[in-house]
């Protein structure tokens, strides 16, 4: 790991954390994927794979999209079943000495969508809950694409 860049080292300390989900890992104004993050996004979203100079020797290959528009581009993902986590920078770049402080904050998966922007409008994504009381039942469910409510 020594012979990765602080930046790098970072990074995959992160994609350490979370190897089963796409990595947009925020570099200024964009996110920015490496490896076979990138190579996988660059696929699926039709963006263009190129390389960041290299780290340990090796070619880093990167896939980007703007900060602006990553939402339409995780819709996609989650709509073809993937994962992605979402890390941002929380340090100051101004204070830093290094590579910025950078964090997941946010996770997307298709079995967990609850962001209204990533939803599907035209589709009711719906949300169930059972509540066993004796011999009866209370049932909840709620389309989260609507905002409507129903209890039983």
């Amino acid at each position: 790991m020594e012979k990765h860049t602080p930046m790098m080292q970072q990074y995959h300390a992160l994609k350490a954390e979370h190897p089963e989900r796409l990595l947009f890992y925020r570099m200024g104004d964009f996110y920015e994927l490496f490896y076979e993050d990138a190579e996988k996004a660059a696929g699926l979203l039709d963006i263009t794979l190129t390389r960041r100079g290299t780290s340990a020797g090796q070619p880093i290959p990167m896939a980007g999209v703007p900060y602006h528009a990553v939402e339409q581009y995780l819709a996609r993902l989650v709509r073809l079943g993937e994962s992605a986590a979402i890390c941002e920078q929380v340090g100051d770049p101004a204070t830093a000495k290094g590579p910025v402080e950078r964090q997941v904050v946010r996770i997307i998966t298709p079995g967990t969508l609850t962001d209204a922007a990533l939803l599907d409008e035209s589709r009711d994504t719906l949300l169930a809950a059972i509540a066993p009381q004796g011999t009866t039942a209370g049932l909840a469910t709620l389309n989260l694409s609507s905002g409507q409510l129903i209890l039983s």
